[in-house]
């Protein structure tokens, strides 16, 4: 087994990142998870947060709002409505994003009223342990 996979990160408006790693961790929509090099094959969902990727050169983050990641055993995509660089991302970068968030929850239907006011309350958590 390899030591490293292909890691992977796009957004809309450009790739972030493009390396050999050794892990990385994403805030999955079920909860935070750890992909390595033999990962069994997922596809999970995005919440707001920090992916935390460790390479030879350090580790990097970067902050996703929502998107998708594809785990395989050599490689991690991870494709993102919305992502920065950790180094470069400040709170009124995600001003626009929390204010569009509330008016979503404000204008969601009951059924969907819940998953909305969560992912408020995710880019609300986001917003507050940032540096």
């Amino acid at each position: 087994m390899a030591n490293t996979m292909q890691f992977d990160l796009v957004s809309p408006e450009r790739s972030l990142a493009s390396l050999q790693v050794e892990s990385v961790q994403i805030p999955g929509a079920d909860g935070d998870m750890t992909a390595m090099p033999g990962h069994a094959p997922t596809l999970t969902s995005l919440r707001p947060g920090v992916v935390k990727v460790q390479s030879s050169e350090g580790e990097k983050s970067f902050v996703v709002t929502r998107g998708f990641a594809e785990i395989s055993a050599d490689a991690i995509s991870v494709i993102a409505e919305q992502a920065h660089a950790g180094s470069e991302v400040t709170k009124a970068d995600l001003e626009d994003v929390l204010a569009a968030a509330r008016q979503a929850a404000q204008d969601a239907t009951p059924e969907y009223r819940d998953a909305a006011e969560k992912f408020v309350a995710d880019i609300v958590h986001l917003m507050e342990n940032m540096d």
